[in-house]
């Protein structure tokens, strides 16, 4: 089965169109108040508009298409209200962000946050437009389709339970500091090492991949979205080494009760602890 061209330029068209427009107006209002890690705020809505606007745009099988585009904008809307809380949470600005752009112009902070992030975006949804421009075979190869949408869910529910998880594990700390005064926290809660944080050191970035992973198995019911496979491929690369597991390992990689944890638990792919 081919891809319509002609729509599928379409559909890319209309996605670039969206992000560019996500990307320009978080920019604004970014520099303006200072606080260049608003980019956050923008990555699920930005991957939301794409799925919606491939749905809207493509001609494809429309069962999946739209599946495609409710399922990611589920998955966005979850990240996105953990990812306003953390914002909203503080005047200040992530030090990473803070470190990452020290000394630079703000034409190069746009392009280095931005813009990267514009472009990632659209790589990253390559699947759902290309589905979104397909037909679905008629052999076994369109049950592809269903599986994938399964995998996106079940990496959905992996992430949704790792954030929960550690939402409780910091309040049990922020509690414990403030009942202690200056006292040392207690031993159980110098790191999160039970559920799916005594399987994988990262499960919420391992969920996330995973849900991507589902959005190319999805896609790829049809054979142009084979070809797609660079797409989670950069999902994983981006939160494992780009924005995610290995920036967290830097920062807490000196402390003994993190080093324990990681002789003792796996880094990403989740295994039982040892």
């Amino acid at each position: 089965m081919s891809v319509d061209v002609k729509n599928l330029l379409r559909v890319t068209g209309a996605s670039a169109a969206v992000v560019t427009a996500l990307q320009t107006g978080t920019a604004a209002l970014a520099l303006r108040k200072e606080r260049r890690d608003y980019a956050d705020g923008v990555w699920g809505p930005g991957l939301a508009a794409v799925a919606i606007t491939s749905a809207a745009v493509g001609n494809g099988d429309p069962w999946r298409r739209w599946a495609l585009a409710g399922v990611t904008t589920a998955w966005a809307a979850r990240l996105e209200r953990l990812m306003l809380g953390r914002l909203r949470g503080t005047d200040e600005e992530d030090e990473r962000y803070t470190e990452f752009l020290e000394g630079d112009s703000t034409p190069v902070v746009i392009a280095k946050v931005f813009g990267t992030q514009a472009v990632a975006q659209l790589l990253v949804s390559a699947p759902l437009q290309v589905a979104a421009a397909s037909p679905l075979p008629r052999g076994l190869r369109r049950w592809l389709f269903p599986a994938g949408l399964a995998v996106m869910v079940a990496g959905a529910v992996v992430e949704a339970t790792a954030d929960a998880q550690k939402a409780r594990f910091m309040a049990e700390k922020k509690q414990a500091k403030q009942d202690g005064a200056d006292d040392d926290v207690p031993d159980e809660l110098e790191v999160l090492d039970s559920g799916l944080w005594g399987w994988s050191r990262h499960p919420n970035y391992f969920g996330d991949s995973v849900v991507w992973d589902g959005a190319w198995l999805a896609a790829a019911a049809s054979a142009p979205g084979a070809w797609t496979l660079p797409a989670p491929v950069a999902m994983s690369y981006f939160l494992v080494y780009a924005t995610g597991a290995k920036r967290t390992e830097d920062r807490m990689g000196e402390r003994p009760a993190y080093q324990d944890y990681q002789r003792r638990v796996a880094f990403f792919v989740p295994r039982p602890k040892r």
